[in-house]
């Protein structure tokens, strides 16, 4: 699923580093799953958790329905329908939760209906292009465990391997605050019961060693235009 932050260009990259030294029946756990652009290209064991319970909402509606073919099944009014329930803290279906992001402006949580052209001047159908993403994504999601809570609530098994893609810290805003000293210390905690964590971030604690970086145009920056350097940590105490 398109969402703000997506780590799918990367994936190739950081990746087979992070299940180098995976072992038969070891769990991958992604407790910021976000688009589920990356967990969806890894096999076995599989968890992924976020603390925006939409974001597991739509994932599950991509996994086990189908999603709205074109503008036609779903259109910018019913759009604007379902942003004003889901900010009034209405109760939503998946199909609202998964179009509240994937028809948004930047595939951020209700960032308005998305808007553009295609090369040839037309009018952009983001309802078709996410539905043929969908379709593509939904075998590869059928056994991950999904779950809605914040990566500090999350029952993870015993000596997992741990991918973290929590919200920059000076960058686009997510839906909730976000604690960066908590999460770096969590991390370290993690580590110190037995998991292998890794952490996607800009920067980190002087405590953490960088073991990937590449520079990647992100629109996560507040500068839309400046590249940031992609980098990937782990605890080194």
């Amino acid at each position: 699923m398109k969402y703000m932050g997506s780590k799918a260009r990367i994936a190739k990259y950081i990746l087979p580093i992070i299940l180098k030294d995976r072992k038969d029946d070891q769990w991958y756990v992604e407790p910021f799953v976000g688009g589920a652009n990356m967990i969806d290209k890894v096999d076995g064991n599989r968890i992924g958790a976020d603390s925006n319970t939409a974001v597991i909402d739509a994932l599950q509606f991509i996994r086990d329905c189908s999603t709205p073919k074109n503008n036609s099944e779903y259109s910018e009014l019913d759009y604007m329908r379902d942003a004003k329930l889901a900010r009034s803290n209405c109760s939503i279906s998946g199909l609202s939760s998964y179009a509240l992001i994937a028809f948004s402006f930047g595939a951020k949580w209700i960032g308005g209906w998305s808007r553009g052209k295609n090369s040839k001047g037309d009018q952009r159908d983001y309802v078709t292009e996410q539905h043929k993403a969908s379709e593509k994504q939904k075998p590869l999601l059928q056994s991950v465990n999904f779950i809605g809570c914040g990566y500090s609530d999350l029952d993870i098994p015993p000596q997992s391997i741990i991918y973290c893609d929590p919200p920059y810290a000076g960058t686009t805003k997510y839906k909730d605050d976000f604690n960066h000293d908590e999460f770096w210390q969590w991390c370290r905690d993690k580590v110190a019961e037995g998991h292998q964590v890794f952490i996607s971030e800009y920067n980190a604690p002087d405590d953490f060693e960088c073991i990937w970086s590449k520079e990647i145009q992100s629109g996560l920056n507040t500068n839309s235009t400046k590249k940031g350097v992609e980098k990937l940590f782990i605890y080194k105490p």
